[in-house]
């Protein structure tokens, strides 16, 4: 999945780590308390990440604000950079692959314009996290991974926690998902090096498509679908990985 060249924030978030005690709660009762800490932490955390990360860069969204309020980044992350999960960068996920800066998380779905009603999909799950905060918004996501192991893992933390609306499949992105098309938004988190014409043709009329475009030096694409044809707009230089499975 992804990354961007915007610049480091003049304030870091607060970054809490789960530590270890030094020896293992005494009771019930402690242990119970040392959980609730730790949630209260990554609440503290998180609250700490959507003031300092986006709130200060201009994410303007309420409903996107309120939506990486919500999603427990830190359930997507692997154990061992999990006191990382609310960092202002990127962070490995396995198979060569990361989770996105939150700020490029928030960017994205806010440029895609999601009202409640409508259904997206998503090219690159990686670990879930983008999936999730559209789902908090959107009424049914639809997202493709082309690494099955990464499919399977976001698959499973996602009904973990409870997101019934959002859908996984390990394929192609190049060629979406068709049968649930057409779509009212299209979100798409590693970079081709020309936007994908099947992702075009399922993007509804009236809908976005919000898509990193290049090969080395990487342009945020948003593609609008009128009536009269496909508009195109750059926005802002970011880096991502490669997006994979072109076709021949």
């Amino acid at each position: 999945m992804k990354e961007r060249l915007v610049g480091w924030p003049l304030c870091w978030p607060l970054i809490v780590a789960l530590g270890c005690a030094s020896e293992p709660p005494k009771s019930t009762a402690a242990a119970a308390k040392s959980v609730n800490a730790s949630a209260d932490s990554f609440a503290a955390a998180r609250e700490a990440m959507v003031d300092q990360q986006l709130r200060a860069r201009d994410i303007k969204s309420s409903t996107v604000l309120q939506a990486m309020l919500k999603v427990p980044r830190h359930a997507f992350v692997p154990t061992d950079v999990r006191n990382l999960a609310y960092a202002d960068h990127p962070l490995p996920i396995g198979a060569g692959q990361t989770i996105s800066q939150p700020y490029i998380v928030a960017y994205m779905t806010e440029a895609a314009d999601i009202s409640p009603a409508e259904k997206v999909l998503e090219i690159g799950t990686g670990s879930g996290y983008q999936a999730a905060v559209l789902g908090e918004i959107a009424r049914e996501v639809y997202t493709i991974e082309i690494v099955p192991e990464l499919a399977e893992r976001a698959r499973s933390t996602l009904a973990e926690l409870g997101y019934k609306n959002v859908h996984v499949k390990a394929g192609n992105g190049y060629l979406g998902w068709p049968e649930h098309a057409p779509f009212d938004a299209i979100v798409v988190t590693a970079a081709p090096d020309e936007i994908p014409q099947a992702l075009v043709d399922q993007l509804a009329v009236g809908g976005k498509m919000v898509i990193p475009v290049g090969a080395v030096v990487q342009d945020m694409m948003i593609i609008e679908k009128t009536g009269r044809g496909v508009v195109e707009r750059k926005t802002i230089p970011v880096r991502f990985v490669p997006m994979t499975g072109k076709p021949q």
